[in-house]
């Protein structure tokens, strides 16, 4: 299950009205799993909406995310649960992260940006999978610091996924990635495409160019 492209939703380019629609259709184009991400509304605002997401990506066998809400994570019983940092500047701590991990039962990921001591956290704590990035540039995400490529070959044993700036002419560079996270690359424009050029080129033997 934690491989494939992980399709992040956003709330300008995946409004409510319409992510049913979108999901959809990322599901026809072949994503392995989707994040709900919302900055904007209260846990009890978008609860009912957390379930029948997770429902429906159940019945599509999609893994169903929810990103950093770790209280509604437990209530609706999420399938996964990413975390980033707890606010804009600090991360988790050791004991908070392992106070996570166990009141949380489904998939956990950690995002480590660029921090290969984070990542070791991760590990130590029993995350199921870690995310770097940004990898480029990225559109969403404009202050994200770019990481170096060869983080992927640096941590071992457990899985990884690339977010950042990823679209189907640099995704070749990311093939020691179990998983690649997009925002903007699959929901603008034609979405089973964008899924199908990003499937396309990626594994493509031209990470050490990058290195």
């Amino acid at each position: 299950m934690l491989e494939g492209i992980y399709a992040i939703s956003d709330e300008k380019l995946t409004p409510y009205q319409k992510i049913f629609e979108m999901l959809e259709l990322a599901i026809r184009g072949g994503i392995s799993i989707f994040q709900l991400r919302d900055k904007t509304h209260k846990d009890n605002e978008i609860k009912q909406l957390c379930i029948e997401l997770m429902d429906y990506c159940g019945q599509n066998n999609v893994l169903f995310v929810l990103n950093d809400r770790v209280e509604l994570a437990c209530e609706i019983k999420s399938k996964g649960l990413h975390i980033g940092k707890k606010d804009e500047i600090e991360s988790y701590s050791m004991q908070e992260l392992r106070g996570i991990r166990k009141d949380f039962c489904g998939v956990l990921g950690i995002s480590c940006y660029g921090d290969l001591q984070l990542a070791q956290n991760a590990k130590e704590m029993r995350a199921d999978y870690i995310a770097f990035g940004a990898c480029f540039a990225s559109p969403t995400k404009t202050q994200a610091k770019v990481i170096p490529l060869d983080l992927f070959q640096k941590v071992t044993d457990i899985k990884k996924c690339a977010i950042g700036g990823i679209t189907p002419s640099n995704i070749h560079y990311l093939t020691k990635a179990d998983m690649i996270a997009c925002i903007s690359s699959v929901w603008n424009g034609d979405i089973v495409q964008n899924i199908y050029n990003l499937k396309r080129n990626w594994k493509k033997e031209s990470f050490n160019e990058m290195l």
